[in-house]
């Protein structure tokens, strides 16, 4: 069942379309996952939908030299980042993508369909249980305060009241040294209250800046 359809060195017509066929719909099929809970953009998702075709199409014209394949296949996959770094998740789409290519390059259409099956559910699994998601109640608070003020402890009852933890991660001056910009990690206890959170804080710090959102998490990759 899993056995390639491609016998000896030559490609014959009705083989080349199959396979063509399947790396398209796979590569429709990566793109629309690559689109589940993160939007990408139309561009990314138009090279994944034609990458599986490319790197098949390159390993057939390579005539059974994988080596060669897999060098060229690689250095066009990895061309989009050139100008702009991708997330580890937009990578590793794209490796999925170049996956199949090389698949349904060498005729295993059928691996390749189960490939992709599993591949699929594993990461709609993943993102349905949140896998290495940080915590829902997490906020990155930035507090500005006045030069007159000290911020050792001006909000600690504060956080007692409306955080289960907090964290001061960074303070820096502003406006010729005349603020102080406080930089929390915090996780709330119940974000249906963050209003009156902030809202006391504004009484506490005269009314200045409150930026209040989720971290940014960088990727690794």
């Amino acid at each position: 069942m899993l056995n390639t359809i491609i016998t000896g060195t030559e490609i014959t017509l009705t083989s080349f379309l199959l396979c063509t066929a399947v790396s398209l719909v796979l590569g429709v099929l990566t793109a629309l996952l690559s689109q589940v809970k993160e939007k990408s953009s139309q561009s990314f998702a138009l090279a994944l939908a034609m990458l599986p075709a490319v790197v098949q199409v390159i390993i057939m014209l390579v005539n059974g030299n994988i080596g060669t394949g897999v060098a060229v296949a690689g250095a066009f996959g990895l061309v989009r980042f050139r100008s702009a770094s991708g997330s580890a998740r937009e990578i590793s789409l794209i490796f999925l993508a170049m996956a199949i290519g090389l698949a349904t390059g060498m005729g295993y259409v059928a691996a390749a369909v189960l490939f992709f099956v599993i591949m699929a559910a594993f990461l709609l699994a993943l993102q349905v249980l949140r896998f290495g998601a940080a915590a829902e109640n997490v906020r990155t608070l930035k507090i500005t305060i006045g030069e007159n003020q000290d911020y050792d402890g001006l909000f600690d009852d504060l956080f007692q009241t409306y955080t289960v933890s907090s964290e001061l991660e960074r303070v820096k001056t502003s406006n010729m040294g005349t603020l102080y910009e406080l930089e929390y990690r915090i996780v709330l206890r119940d974000e249906h209250r963050l209003k009156a959170f902030l809202d006391e804080i504004r009484c506490r710090n005269g009314n200045l800046n409150i930026v209040c959102g989720r971290p940014v998490v960088k990727d690794a990759l």
